[in-house]
């Protein structure tokens, strides 16, 4: 089996497991936020159960309208807050006490290698950097899981990235995820699982891998994975003293099929609008006008992401007549970036920096665009209306596209700023 039949064999408490076979598995850890877990609390309520299953394995996070800019949105904080109180839940990060609410999973210990783990939010996907199997549900699904703590799934078939090369100066694993979104398509991989691997992945940072496994749901994927190593071990220790299982697949494993991707030659990526699959170089678009950047998102609003976008912010300004957004994915990440002058240099350039929420990244209460108007962003989606206006336009980009683009005034590859410093 592969890391990923591995995983739900052992959740379902089953020797092996086939892709197509549904199986009843036990859940490690649940999470909602506070615009999907309202939702879910008021369909448990209806279930008629007094408490939840486990109340030291659901997290609530406050994080995509944060702080509340409306009442209805300070409604739903008030009913998550409610809901904390009325079952004890132990974990509960409210504003000023987290972040974007897969950053704060994986920093605050939540997530672990074999873990299964579901969302009530798209990019659980994302845990799959550290060896979890996670998965987006819905609402009302969420509401059975808080009942049972269990959860049919249909075991994914898997297809395999292998990925080699080494990235050049400004090329990012985010240009590497738009590279392959862009060849295997927004509808590519439906319901399967992606399990990256190969040299280049191995030498990759924790928070290059974030951003692999947090955009397979733009393929359609069900999750995706990476088998941990001595740095994700490493990473967690740092975190939790919590026991976990250790998985990887079998040398043998079948999978659906097998993609090479070979990053020597990759360059900076950007996906057009209207779809995450429109994925283009960026110098087939250097001529596209910019009126916002946005610097943030559970996809590259992490400390590695911010360096990188300050590197070639330094000593510049962004360009008269562009908003730059800068929007740190955590309460941790925004104090290291503090401690470490990264924010001042924004600041200095003419960004504006914001507490860590989603915000700007699905158009909820900040950052929004007015018609016509087009946004470079590092965030994971550029569908019509995404970011507030249907009629506005999105490019996704990685964090060094998107700052060399503020610093310009149009979409530009961050290496010819590289250029110009030499």
């Amino acid at each position: 089996m592969n890391i990923c039949e591995k995983i739900l064999a052992a959740s379902s408490e089953t020797k092996c497991v086939e892709p197509g076979e549904i199986i009843e598995a036990k859940v490690d850890v649940a999470m909602i936020n506070e615009i999907t877990g309202p939702l879910a609390i008021q369909t448990f309520k209806k279930i008629g159960l007094d408490k939840v299953w486990d109340n030291r394995r659901i997290v609530l996070v406050l994080d995509h309208q944060v702080p509340a800019d409306s009442v209805r949105s300070a409604e739903l904080h008030k009913i998550m807050r409610a809901f904390a109180k009325e079952q004890n839940i132990h974990f509960l990060y409210d504003v000023g006490d987290g972040g974007v609410c897969h950053q704060v999973m994986v920093e605050r210990g939540h997530v672990m290698p074999g873990y299964l783990i579901v969302g009530a939010d798209s990019h659980t996907c994302t845990y799959g950097a550290l060896g979890a199997f996670a998965t987006g549900i819905g609402s009302t699904e969420m509401a059975a899981v808080f009942a049972t703590g269990r959860i049919w799934l249909k075991v994914p078939s898997t297809i395999k990235i292998n990925v080699t090369g080494r990235f050049k100066n400004f090329v990012t694993p985010k240009d590497l995820i738009l590279d392959v979104i862009g060849k295997i398509g927004a509808d590519g991989a439906i319901y399967k699982a992606i399990e990256f691997t190969g040299p280049s992945i191995r030498k990759m940072s924790i928070s290059g891998r974030l951003t692999l496994c947090n955009m397979t749901v733009e393929m359609g994927a069900k999750t995706g994975i990476i088998e941990p190593d001595e740095e994700v071990l490493q990473y967690i220790r740092e975190r939790t003293d919590g026991t976990f299982r250790i998985f990887r697949s079998d040398p043998d494993a079948k999978y659906e099929r097998t993609l090479d991707f070979n990053v020597d030659g990759l360059e900076p990526m950007v996906a057009c609008p209207h779809s995450v699959d429109n994925v283009k170089p960026v110098k087939s678009v250097e001529d596209v006008e910019i009126n916002q950047a946005f610097l943030g998102s559970c996809t590259n609003g992490r400390l590695e992401d911010l360096e990188l976008a300050a590197r070639i912010m330094r000593g510049r300004r962004v360009k008269r007549g562009v908003r730059m957004i800068v929007t740190p994915a955590s309460s941790e990440i925004y104090f290291q970036a503090l401690r470490n002058g990264i924010l001042e240099i924004f600041i200095k350039s003419g960004a504006i920096v914001c507490n860590p929420t989603c915000g700007a990244c699905f158009g909820g209460h900040m950052g929004l665009l007015a018609s016509g108007e087009v946004c470079v962003s590092s965030s994971n989606r550029n569908f019509i209306g995404r970011m507030g206006s249907p009629e506005a336009e999105i490019y996704l980009a990685s964090p060094a596209t998107v700052a060399a683009s503020a610093v310009t005034g149009k979409i530009t590859d961050p290496r010819k700023l590289l250029e110009v410093e030499a």
